[in-house]
């Protein structure tokens, strides 16, 4: 409900043609409307009228109250009468963003205008838009002020014990309410303010706190989903049980029960209890108990929650989370439908998967247009997509906590299963398949295992690896399972042999596990640093790719990319397309097939041979060595004179050598461009993505355009047409 338009419309409110003033009609009051504060007491006021039915005449805003000797104001009073005698409700105002203390520190303050003997009021109400707080003021003990779930609304005498129910209704006179949808920034506050709640004051420290209240996110979604009459109270929500701790206790003990139940349908979800004290269950509850998760745009609460934890782990692991507008490219230009087999490898908060997922569910639309009209169609419309959420999608993340984060991502945009697990992504796939993601008190992966996890399995792999770490021989010892890992033969270096290499980048690797993962004729999307498609030193690489996979496009990113999530490294995303076995090896043996005829052509060995002897003679005859002296023997071979002449010589032979080898290589490069497989490449440079360096959108997003043109050149390489 839009209370300001609303109230707008019954000429309860107006304002200026800049909307930086607000005027309450009934009071003929103009108020700074810029000012946050005034924002929710406007709000607050309009809810009174307009939901609790009371009459503007009986509401007094800016009220001074006496306290003592100081002199105060309350934001707002509700009296019982006509001429503003008898207070009835107190209301503090605070602005959205207020912290967890200064909202205690509001319920005293409201406390003491409603208690005070100019005052007294049966019931005070604490709010921030985001939080309210509503109290009572026994007769009996004027002291003391007990929770109740709302204020009473006019003409009611008796409260509700509870204030949200499914599809609203009334209780008693006391008028219940249905969970609201809220703006994708609302959301985002709330889940900013509710995990600020929780390590704002020492007990849990963020990373602990972020996980706790994922659980209670967790809880108020399996809440929403439960079947209920209509009229029935919802369980997520703060009931009147009399004492403030039998409150508290109830609150915990329902919370825990929809936890337990939770559990019992996701159970690779969560595996440890909710560590929250019954105070601190309260807090969090206080902050999402008025919300409908479930009913609230899609997109709105995917990003919210996406931008809540994204501000997080940056400042807490230091992760570089794919930019939507890159992963959005990624996702909508490859041909995924309800039947692909879709998995990343490192998939983070799973940015890739809710994508493609999205991108099915659009899918599900086009082909059910009507669903949400025709009954016979919801089941179709449904099966389409959450059979492809639960069968077909699958992510790797070595962070426990990111991966149980990606889960609950997953739960958030509707999806309730997802084949996301906890493991090292570059494990040989059997150690990653009997991993469900849950480590044992030993620190081993416990052994249930998800057995979707397999080599030349997938279809489609969408994935940004991380940057920049290597990984050592010494390390892991699954590196001597990997070919980038290993130094190969070199073809002109008769004396070489393969040795494994000190350390190997996790991109690299990654590049090859990949390969492993995809089907015949797959799909490859990875973002890479720019190095690993220029560096001279990364060759290897490069010839790796191009045996292994038909190189679709290169779409550089600009310098900014993902400087905003606090990574500057220039990178580029690579589309590669999995050649079957029978062309890997062809391109292998037309390879060998060029090296040996150039090296037969030019009798390299034979010249090779030769350069040796002419540097043993050289050295033998101590060709333009000076030797004074006239030193022999051990005293010649020793002498700094003669050290310097031999590897100066040595120098001279080894410069012939590469000299030669350097023909030999821009030959095959020649002979290679000529003879080889000929396709074109998909080849775009992004300078506008559609937001700057600190993340700010701007006007533009060439990867629009690039996608569009993408889309259709991977199109025509279906058809065969490419």
């Amino acid at each position: 409900m839009n209370f300001i338009q609303e109230g707008i419309d019954k000429g309860l409110i107006t304002f200026d043609d800049e909307r930086k003033y607000i005027t309450y009609v009934h009071r003929n009051k103009r108020r700074n409307y810029s000012n946050p504060e005034e924002q929710v007491q406007a709000e607050s006021f309009l809810k009174l009228v307009l939901r609790y039915g009371y009459d503007p005449k009986r509401i007094k805003q800016f009220v001074a109250v006496k306290i003592g000797s100081d002199t105060r104001e309350a934001d707002i009073i509700v009296y019982n009468d006509d001429e503003c005698t008898s207070a009835h409700i107190v209301v503090e105002c605070k602005k959205e963003d207020v912290s967890e203390r200064e909202f205690q520190q509001a319920v005293s303050q409201a406390f003491s205008y409603a208690a005070t003997g100019t005052v007294r009021a049966k019931y005070f109400w604490v709010t921030s838009k985001i939080k309210d707080a509503y109290f009572e003021i026994p007769a009996e003990e004027p002291k003391n002020y007990l929770s109740v779930p709302d204020v009473p609304q006019c003409g009611v005498s008796k409260l509700a014990k509870y204030k949200y129910a499914k599809g609203g209704g009334e209780l008693g006179k006391q008028q219940l309410f249905e969970l609201e949808k809220v703006t994708e920034d609302e959301l985002t506050r709330r889940f900013k303010q509710a995990h600020n709640s929780l390590w704002g004051g020492g007990e849990l420290n963020p990373s602990e706190a972020f996980d706790e209240l994922d659980k209670l996110i967790f809880c108020k979604i399996w809440d929403e989903r439960k079947p209920r009459k209509k009229g029935e109270a919802y369980d997520f929500q703060i009931f009147s049980e009399g004492t403030e701790e039998k409150t508290k206790q109830e609150l915990q003990k329902r919370i825990h029960a929809l936890y337990d139940e939770g559990r019992k349908k996701d159970s690779e979800v969560f595996k440890d209890n909710i560590r929250l004290s019954a105070e601190k269950l309260r807090t969090v509850v206080g902050y999402l108990e008025s919300i409908h998760l479930g009913n609230t745009d899609l997109d709105s609460k995917g990003r919210a929650f996406e931008t809540f934890m994204g501000s997080f782990f940056r400042g807490d692991f230091g992760q570089y989370f794919t930019p939507r507008p890159i992963v959005k490219f990624i996702v909508d230009t490859l041909p995924i439908t309800n039947e692909s087999l879709v998995l990343d490898t490192s998939c983070g908060s799973g940015g890739f998967l809710l994508h493609a997922l999205d991108k099915v569910r659009q899918e599900a639309a086009e082909y059910y247009p009507d669903f949400e009209s025709n009954p016979k169609m919801v089941n179709d419309h449904y099966k389409h997509w959450h059979d492809f959420a639960e069968k077909n999608l699958y992510g790797i993340e070595i962070n426990e906590q990111i991966a149980r984060t990606a889960k609950m991502n997953m739960i958030i945009h509707d999806d309730g299963h997802t084949n996301v697990i906890a493991a090292d992504g570059l494990l040989p796939v059997d150690d990653i398949a009997d991993n469900d993601g849950n480590i044992t008190q030993q620190g081993l992966y416990s052994k249930t295992g998800n057995k979707g996890f397999a080599y030349n399995r997938f279809d489609f792999i969408i994935t940004n690896p991380p940057f920049g770490s290597g990984i050592k021989q010494t390390e892991q010892a699954y590196m001597h399972q990997y070919g980038y890992a290993q130094k190969g033969v070199s073809w002109l270096d008769p004396k070489s042999k393969i040795t494994p290499r000190e350390s190997q980048s996790t991109e690299i690797l990654f590049i090859e596990q990949c390969y492993k993962f995809l089907v015949e004729g797959g799909y490859l999307a990875i973002v890479l640093p720019d190095g690993v498609l220029t560096n001279s030193s990364l060759q290897y690489v490069r010839d790796g790719i191009e045996e292994n996979y038909r190189i679709v496009a290169v779409v550089s990113m600009p310098q900014t990319a993902f400087q905003a999530t606090g990574a500057g490294v220039k990178s580029s995303v690579l589309f590669l397309k999995k050649h079957t076995a029978s062309m890997t090896e062809k391109i292998q043996n037309q390879k060998v097939r060029l090296q040996d005829g150039i090296k037969s052509r030019h009798n390299y060995l034979q010249q090779l041979e030769q350069i040796d002897k002419e540097k043993k003679r050289h050295i033998k005859d101590l060709k333009g060595f000076e030797n004074p002296q006239g030193l022999s023997g051990k005293a010649l071979s020793e002498s700094e004179a003669y050290k310097e002449w031999k590897k100066e010589a040595g120098t001279e032979y080894k410069g012939k050598i590469d000299a030669l080898k350097e023909t030999l290589s821009e030959q095959y490069i020649q002979q290679k461009q000529q003879e080889g497989e000929d396709y074109p490449i998909f080849m775009a440079i992004a300078e506008d993505i559609g937001y700057d360096a600190t993340g700010k959108p701007t006007r533009n997003n060439e990867l629009e355009i690039i996608g569009q043109e993408l889309g259709r050149f991977i199109e025509g390489i279906e058809r065969g047409e490419a």
